[in-house]
């Protein structure tokens, strides 16, 4: 049953290089994306490949949650996307793990406005960092984020597990936690991929 789950996801991998094959920059990332069409509509689509960084988190111990369209796609969502949203604890001893596994893969961290932060591990307490490396980028997100009325530490304690076939773990929402938070967010596609988890 795993190995069906992280399939979904290397099949995804496949996909988006095969539909961002030969496409021209526009200068956008992730966080310029159309709230109907998403990330895949941008340049962080391109080359877009969140398993070298989520083999990177667990080898370094870091448990980070996958939130975002790559949980959909993990529960079966047949959408595209072009960027890797994590959330987790905000808890400072995990911190170092964060700063490891990026650094392991080349990656770097920047705020809302694109300005770099030093990689450390108190950049992680921010409620959000923006987070940038050669296969994914994303945003790396804590509790401590305003979610409306939504306790997601709670979704945190009870997030699904998947081993994929080089037999490191990922961990993600679980499909009606992440339905709760697609329709909190609200945004055209989250309303739709809501829909389109619910159907499923």
């Amino acid at each position: 049953m795993d190995e069906q789950i992280v399939n979904r996801l290397h099949e995804a991998v496949r996909r988006t290089a095969e539909l961002t094959s030969g496409r021209v920059a526009s200068g956008r990332g992730h966080d310029e994306a159309d709230d109907s069409v998403g990330t895949i509509g941008t340049d962080d689509a391109c080359g877009f490949d969140p398993f070298p960084l989520l083999r990177s988190l667990h080898r370094a111990g870091a448990r980070a949650v996958v939130i975002g369209q790559v949980a959909g796609i993990l529960h079966g969502s047949n959408e595209l996307t072009g960027d890797l949203d994590l959330l987790w604890s905000g808890d400072p001893a995990q911190a170092g793990g964060l700063v490891a596994a990026l650094s392991a893969v080349g990656g770097s961290l920047s705020d809302d406005d694109g300005a770099p932060i030093a990689l450390e591990p108190g950049a992680f307490l921010c409620p959000k960092v923006q987070f940038s490396s050669p296969g994914a980028s994303g945003d790396c997100c804590t509790p401590a984020l305003p979610w409306g009325t939504l306790t997601v530490a709670d979704y945190l304690d009870r997030a699904l597990t998947a081993t994929d076939r080089d037999g490191f773990e990922i961990h993600y929402l679980r499909r009606e936690d992440l339905i709760s938070m697609r329709r909190a967010v609200g945004r055209p596609k989250d309303l739709r991929r809501a829909a389109e988890l619910e159907a499923l």
